[in-house]
């Protein structure tokens, strides 16, 4: 179905679901595994994902008219590193601990391929209010993913969910490290790719 032609509420699903920008797509995988070991750290990096991923779309797809072909990736790459700066300069101002954490990550986001995807293959070619759904429904999967890695390597590795103690003592460190990032985000792309194919023959059958 061509992107045009989908509903605002497919276009929201379709971020989450059907092209989750982690569990789907395989990308921006490095704020995957480097900065979701807890539960808050996901929600936030997701929450600057979010909004930039939405205001770029949309700005792209507003001037997708004036702008030439052969310099629409700078004109991408300026877009986003003016949102970008919006967002690093309130998540500083407001939550600046959190920020100490993941301020790095957050800078980085100019360099993310989601969004710049997202640009090239949907927002310079459809409407404004397609491209915010758009954008919402990549942006929530993008935190949906951090959130749900976040959860799973904060619970294991630390026995505690947004900081709170749940378990009362650390079951397995290794979750927190890096390398459990990936042992992660590969079982749960696992997880997504089954549950669809489970999905797809109850449909046929």
């Amino acid at each position: 179905m061509p992107a045009t032609t989908k509903t605002n509420s497919q276009l929201f699903v379709n971020g989450i679901l059907n092209e989750n920008p982690i569990f789907r797509l395989a990308l921006s995988m490095c704020p995957a595994v480097g900065i979701s070991t807890t539960v808050m750290n996901g929600l936030l990096l997701g929450i600057a994902v979010l909004f930039v991923q939405v205001f770029s779309s949309c700005t792209i797809a507003a001037i997708k008219n004036y702008i030439h072909p052969r310099i629409r990736i700078p004109t991408y790459t300026l877009t986003i590193a003016t949102w970008v700066t919006v967002i690093d300069l309130v998540l500083a101002a407001y939550v600046p601990a959190a920020y100490n954490e993941m301020g790095i990550f957050v800078k980085l986001i100019v360099a993310f391929a989601i969004i710049t995807m997202r640009l090239e293959t949907f927002a310079c070619k459809n409407t404004v209010t397609a491209s915010f759904w758009d954008g919402i429904g990549m942006g929530l999967g993008f935190m949906f993913g951090m959130m749900s890695l976040g959860f799973v390597r904060e619970l294991l590795g630390m026995g505690t969910l947004f900081g709170y103690d749940i378990l009362g003592f650390r079951p397995l460190l290794f979750f927190v490290l890096p390398a459990a990032g990936f042992f992660c985000v590969g079982i749960m792309m696992a997880l997504f790719n089954y549950l669809e194919l489970v999905y797809n023959r109850k449909k046929r059958g």
